[in-house]
C-alpha cells in the first residue's frame, strides 16, 4: 500500500477527551473517528488491525469445530420476554419500535436468538453436540462510554454458543474452548490471564473471563504464583478468605474473553428440546463464548506502547513494514529502485507500506513509529551507492544496514520468527 492512497491523518496531539492511552494513540494515529458518543468509523489503518484479530480468532474458531453463521441484530421483544430478560436487563437494551409499533432491541447479546434458531433446527441427539459462532456488531447503551473503543456502546464481538444433551458433553466443550481461548490470545501476542468470574446476566453456573493484563484495566484480578489458582477480586473474595487473598498476587486487566455454562437457563424458558437415542425429549444444555473483537485492539494498544506510539505485535499490525525512502521525489534512480524493493516485498507477501509522500524524512520516521509497524527499512541515494537498505526494527535501540539484494529474505526471515 502506497501512504499517500491511504485514508489517514496523524495528529501531533490527542483531543483532551481521551483519557486512555488506547484512545489517545488510536486517533492520533488515524485508526478511529468519533461520530457519537461511544460510536466510532473504524479508518483504513484501524480497521485492517480489527480484521486481522477477526481472521485469527476465525481461524481458531473454524479450527475448534464451530460452525459460523450470521444472526439478525434487530431482535424481536418476544424472545427476550420468554427468556424473562425484557424486563430484567435494564437500560443497556436499546429498546426500539418498528412503523407498526412492534418491539424490537438492538442486540447486545444473542442467547435468545440462538436458542430459536436451534429449538427450530435441531430435532435428534444425532445433531449435537453443536458450536456455532458468528462475529457481529452488538450495541450496549452505556450510561457513559469512555475510553474510545474498550468502553464503546456500538462493538464488533466473537459470540459462540453450542449445545449439549449432558453435562459431560458441556464440559468437554468448555475445556475445548479455553483452550481455543488460549491459543487465539496468544497468537495475538498479548499477555494474559485467565480468571474464575461471577457469569453477571448471562447467567450460568461456571465462567472464566480473560484478561489483558494493563496498568489501566479497570478490573482487579488476583493470582497465585504457587498454584493456577486466578479469579477476579469479586470471586476470590467468595471462594477465600481475608487472610488467603492478602497472600495472593494482584494485577489489574482488561476483560477481552468471557466463556460460560449455562446449563437450562435458556433452553428451559424457551423450551428447546431434542430426541436422545431412546426417543425421550431432554432440554438441552448450553455453553456460551465472547470475545470482544473491537476492545482487544484498543487493549493490545494499552499493554504494547512507549512515548513514540504504538508497539502493534506482528500477527495484528496494520502492517508488517515500513519502507521510507529519503528524497525520493529528488532522484529518478532512487524512486525506480524503491519502486522495484516494493513490488519485489508484495509479489512475497510481505505487508508493506510504502510512505510516497513528499516530507522530511523526520516526518515519516515519526508517523511509522506513532503507527506501529514493527519493522522500517530506509533508502536512500547513499545506501544504493552502497548497495545496502537501513533497516530498524521498532522496539530497537540502533539500526543496521543490510544488503538490498538481500533484504527481502531477511525481512521475510524476520516476520517467521
Amino acid at each position: 500500500m502506497k501512504l499517500s492512497k491511504l485514508l489517514t491523518a496523524t495528529l501531533r496531539e490527542a483531543p483532551t477527551d481521551a483519557e486512555v492511552i488506547s484512545h489517545k494513540l488510536m486517533l492520533r494515529a488515524g485508526m478511529i473517528r468519533q461520530l457519537a458518543s461511544g460510536i466510532y468509523t473504524w479508518l483504513p489503518l484501524g480497521y485492517r488491525v480489527l480484521k486481522k484479530v477477526e481472521g485469527i480468532v476465525r481461524e481458531e474458531m473454524n479450527s475448534a469445530g464451530a460452525q459460523e453463521i450470521l444472526m439478525p441484530a434487530i431482535q424481536p421483544a418476544e424472545l427476550w420476554q420468554e427468556s424473562k430478560r425484557w424486563d430484567q436487563y435494564g437500560p443497556e437494551l436499546l429498546r426500539i419500535n418498528d412503523r407498526h409499533e412492534r418491539e424490537f432491541c438492538f442486540g447486545p447479546t444473542h442467547e435468545e436468538v440462538i436458542t430459536d434458531l436451534v429449538r427450530r433446527e435441531v430435532r435428534s441427539y444425532k445433531q449435537l453436540p453443536i458450536i456455532l459462532y458468528q462475529i457481529q456488531t452488538k450495541f450496549r447503551d452505556e450510561i457513559r462510554p469512555r475510553f474510545g473503543v474498550m468502553r464503546a456502546r456500538e462493538f464488533l464481538m466473537k459470540d459462540a454458543y453450542s449445545f449439549h444433551l449432558n453435562d459431560e458433553s458441556l464440559q468437554e466443550t468448555y475445556e475445548q474452548m479455553y483452550k481455543s481461548y488460549t491459543k487465539i490470545f496468544t497468537r495475538l501476542g498479548l499477555e494474559f490471564r485467565a480468571v474464575i468470574a461471577d457469569s453477571g446476566n448471562i447467567g450460568g453456573d461456571k465462567s472464566h473471563e480473560f484478561h489483558v493484563l494493563a496498568e489501566s484495566g479497570e478490573d482487579q484480578i488476583v493470582f497465585s504464583k504457587n498454584t493456577n489458582y486466578a479469579a477476579s477480586l469479586e470471586r476470590a473474595s467468595v471462594d477465600l478468605g481475608k487472610d488467603e487473598i492478602s497472600s495472593l498476587e494482584n494485577a489489574r486487566g482488561i476483560e477481552v474473553g468471557h466463556i460460560f455454562q449455562l446449563g437450562t437457563k435458556y433452553s428451559s424458558s424457551m423450551k428447546t428440546n431434542c430426541l436422545d437415542k431412546h426417543g425421550k425429549s431432554v432440554n438441552l444444555i448450553m455453553g456460551c463464548y465472547g470475545i470482544g473483537i473491537s476492545r482487544i485492539v484498543a487493549a493490545a494498544i494499552e499493554q504494547n506502547h512507549d512515548e513514540k506510539g504504538i508497539i502493534w505485535p506482528t500477527s495484528i499490525a496494520p502492517f508488517q513494514l515500513a519502507l521510507i525512502p529519503v528524497n525520493m521525489h529528488k532522484s529518478v534512480r532512487l524512486r525506480d529502485a524503491v519502486i522495484s524493493l516494493y513490488n519485489e516485498l508484495s509479489v512475497n507477501d510481505i505487508d508493506v507500506l510504502l510512505d510516497d509522500r513528499n516530507e522530511r524524512p523526520g516526518v515519516m520516521f515519526s508517523d511509522a513509529e506513532l503507527v506501529g509497524i514493527p519493522h522500517r527499512f530506509v533508502f536512500s541515494e547513499k545506501g544504493l551507492d552502497a548497495g545496502e537498505i537501513e533497516y530498524k526494527g521498532r522496539c530497537d535501540k540502533e539500526s543496521k544496514n543490510i544488503q538490498i539484494k538481500k533484504a527481502t529474505a531477511f525481512i521475510k526471515e524476520k516476520i517467521n520468527v
